[in-house]
């Protein structure tokens, strides 16, 4: 069997899900047929984010299996091995992707990087907030404002968290430039811990990244 990492935080995160949902279920509901389906279920949602299922298969078939905390806690434990940790980013790095902040706050280096997808720190000297994704295979920096703390939605994650406006400065013509954002998480670990899939974070770094 492949024993390369080869699962993704936010799949990682969305496996985890999926397990505890099953979990929940089982506590909640007796009929067999019923939770025999949901098992089968959350096995096939988890087969769909592998295209090369077969390789992982001994991995995943424990699935149907999981019943209660006990066994989560087992079969997430196994999966860590399998998670591809966020690139390890350097203070040198950081310096390069943001060359314009001066005595930069760096953001704590003790992350577990298979516990991210994104690097996210707010600088209370600037009052900027400052990401850096893996985006197409390199590393992006983008840093803007961050005002209006409230309860909301998280445009990365999706989730009902403690949310602020992040506003980007972004080149929209040769010499113009235009204001985009939205609301993010004002913690980056909790959103970290609730993005189950890219494509919103995706979506967010196409909207304020600038463009070339």
């Amino acid at each position: 069997m492949n024993t390369k990492p080869f699962i993704r935080c936010d799949q990682y995160n969305f496996i985890k899900f999926q397990v505890k949902h099953l979990v929940q279920s089982y506590s909640t509901i007796k009929d067999q047929d019923v939770l025999r389906a949901i098992s089968y279920s959350s096995l096939d949602k988890v087969i769909n984010l592998f295209p090369e299922y077969e390789l992982y298969r001994e991995i995943f078939e424990k699935i149907p299996e999981i019943k209660s905390d006990i066994q989560a806690t087992h079969f997430l434990d196994e999966l860590r091995p399998y998670v591809i940790p966020f690139r390890t980013v350097s203070e040198k790095t950081i310096e390069k992707l943001f060359p314009k902040a001066k005595k930069l706050k760096l953001p704590p280096m003790e992350l577990d990087l298979k516990e991210i997808s994104y690097l996210g720190w707010y600088d209370i000297r600037s009052e900027r907030k400052y990401l850096v994704f893996d985006y197409d295979g390199k590393l992006v920096g983008i840093n803007g404002t961050f005002r209006n703390v409230t309860k909301g939605i998280c445009s990365v994650c999706n989730g009902h968290e403690e949310v602020g406006l992040f506003m980007a400065n972004v080149k929209s013509g040769k010499e113009t430039f235009t204001n985009r954002g939205n609301y993010i998480c004002n913690d980056s670990q909790r959103c970290n811990q609730n993005i189950k899939t890219l494509d919103k974070l995706y979506n967010f770094i196409e909207l304020v990244k600038k463009l070339s």
